[in-house]
């Protein structure tokens, strides 16, 4: 209890729901300390306006809702996506990037409060753990963490309910749903109870951003994409802040049911996991912007490029946002999409998005005089045969060399 006793004042990152809630009354009765509530606004279209007075009657002094929805588009998602970075091939990382920001604010929160301590509701087996407190000691090397999942002997839901009873904590009267979930503008994440076994398909009715594929509509829709420095700046030809811009491409996804994967990935602290994940706007987002680099991007930047993504990704996975290599390799990103200026086409038809034109006004490396399959008079067919000797030389000088072993 010596350490508990010396936290004056807690900034939680709060959501409202149970755990949470829980969290809040059990930091002011275990630490005897003031706790601030603080909840993020990164566009997961969920109401927050009861969250203030709910954070209060549960023991709050203050409790801070920050919008930081344009924030997280333009400065985290967007910069994410210059790097096509997807985790193991199939994950857009929609909760990995948003942890990041959350903790970012919290700590200016924590700054402004003079707040000594700052908690979380991520357990003691998951990622969030990692992200959160990465982050929050790149901003105060000092700062307290306490992560009640990782301390408390509150193991269970039933354990939790017990609690919320006993100290009169309001649970909400809607029927639970056996899975959890995390949204925000780029994604919404399920996880966990009836996903756990992974052979078994994930519920229809889980699905919140899109319809079934079989059920979106019978035509396709197409949708041009405007990109400037590999960032994208316009739909249909109506110019959109980052939000609004991802925002718009949800709509459209959703609609056609297109972004839904069910995955397991590795997570950081060892085990694996079943993730079921809809992010419609990304998954367009991210076939325009290929469309855009394959046309603008020189070949050997963009394999070079390509080649540390898989590395970028995992940095983001595992929540070094704020470590200097990835400020690094976001500097090389940024310098290799100065190019990345155009336009994209995307079919979306039931569940997919597919690449159906691309062009650039100013940066095309395209030039149909040397690709076309007519006649022309910029390149020299017989070329290529030096060209494929030279290429060839190590292959033959080691078939000459078993030659003369045979010999």
């Amino acid at each position: 209890m010596g350490q508990k006793e010396q936290i004056k004042k807690t900034v939680l990152a709060y959501s409202g729901g149970m755990d949470t809630s829980i969290i809040l009354k059990w930091l002011t009765e275990e630490y005897g300390c003031e706790v601030i509530a603080y909840s993020a606004d990164l566009g997961q279209g969920e109401e927050l306006d009861h969250i203030p007075e709910k954070a209060k009657k549960t023991g709050a002094s203050a409790c801070h809702i920050m919008d930081l929805k344009e924030e997280f588009a333009r400065d985290f998602v967007f910069p994410m996506f210059r790097a096509n970075a997807i985790y193991e091939g199939r994950y857009f990382l929609g909760t990995s990037i948003a942890r990041p920001l959350i903790a970012k604010a919290q700590m200016e929160i924590a700054a402004k409060e003079g707040a000594d301590a700052v908690s979380h509701g991520a357990t003691g087996k998951g990622n969030d753990q990692v992200r959160f407190e990465i982050a929050y000691y790149h901003f105060n090397p000092a700062i307290r963490v306490i992560a009640p999942w990782r301390i408390w002997d509150l193991k269970s839901r039933t354990a939790l309910e017990e609690y919320a009873k006993k100290h009169d904590i309001p649970l909400s009267t809607n029927k639970q749903v056996p899975w959890s979930s995390d949204r925000n503008l780029l994604h919404i994440s399920f996880e966990g109870y009836a996903l756990e076994n992974p052979w078994k398909e994930a519920p229809e009715e889980m699905y919140t951003l899109t319809v079934a594929p079989e059920n979106a509509p019978d035509q396709p829709e197409y949708v041009e994409i405007e990109f400037e420095k590999g960032d994208a700046v316009a739909v249909n030809g109506e110019r959109l802040s980052p939000y609004n811009l991802m925002f718009k491409l949800n709509e459209l996804g959703g609609k056609h049911g297109i972004g839904r994967v069910d995955l397991m990935e590795n997570r950081y602290v060892g085990m694996k996991s079943r993730g079921v994940y809809e992010t419609p706007g990304g998954t367009i987002l991210e076939e325009a912007h290929r469309a855009v680099e394959s046309i603008t991007m020189d070949r050997e930047v963009m394999h070079l490029r390509d080649s540390l993504v898989p590395r970028y990704a995992e940095m983001i996975y595992n929540g070094y946002w704020f470590a200097p290599e990835r400020i690094a390799l976001q500097a090389l990103i940024d310098d290799t999409q100065k190019t990345v200026n155009g336009k994209a086409r995307i079919k979306l038809y039931k569940g997919h998005c597919r690449v159906v034109g691309r062009d650039s006004a100013t940066d095309s490396l395209f030039n149909v005089d040397f690709a076309t399959f007519e006649a022309d008079e910029v390149y020299n067919q017989a070329d290529a045969e030096g060209f494929i000797k030279l290429n060839a030389l190590r292959l033959r000088i080691a078939a000459m060399q078993r030659q003369a072993k045979k010999a």
